[in-house]
């Protein structure tokens, strides 16, 4: 299998993963952040598809996939494709700081909501963990 169909695999596999976890904690505590994966509210040309059915998961998993793509060729221009912490800290990092795009939106959960921000940044700490061990293990 070729480098660029497995990390296409990669950001599939990890995204169902992040996806899997945000919907359990909705489900077991009520918690909106599963929310924001499929939320296109505030992107000015993609919005006018966000009511579609499908569309969200469909920008999701693009968005996975191009994650892990992206990442992958810009780690190995410094040589540190196969090294799991970079992978980690970016998306820890990444999406904790993407949490904030929710004050663009009037789609729950709100800026405010601690516990999301929580959930959606440790969503993406594991979503990290899943990439950066099967890059590292797989590629």
């Amino acid at each position: 299998m070729n480098r660029f169909v497995k990390l296409v695999f990669i950001g599939i596999l990890a995204g169902i993963i992040l996806a899997g976890f945000l919907n359990i904690i909705q489900s077991l505590t009520g918690n909106q952040a599963y929310i924001l994966l499929f939320n296109m509210d505030y992107i000015p040309v993609l919005s006018q598809w966000n009511n579609v059915p499908g569309i969200g998961l469909i920008f999701h998993f693009i968005t996975c996939i191009t994650s892990v793509v992206v990442l992958y060729f810009i780690l190995q221009l410094m040589r540190w494709h196969k090294h799991f912490l970079p992978y980690f800290l970016t998306y820890t990092i990444g999406g904790g700081t993407l949490y904030t795009l929710t004050a663009l939106t009037e789609i729950p959960p709100l800026l405010t909501n601690i516990a999301a921000w929580g959930f959606w940044t440790l969503g993406h700490g594991i979503y990290g963990v899943v990439v950066g061990l099967l890059v590292k293990h797989w590629n």
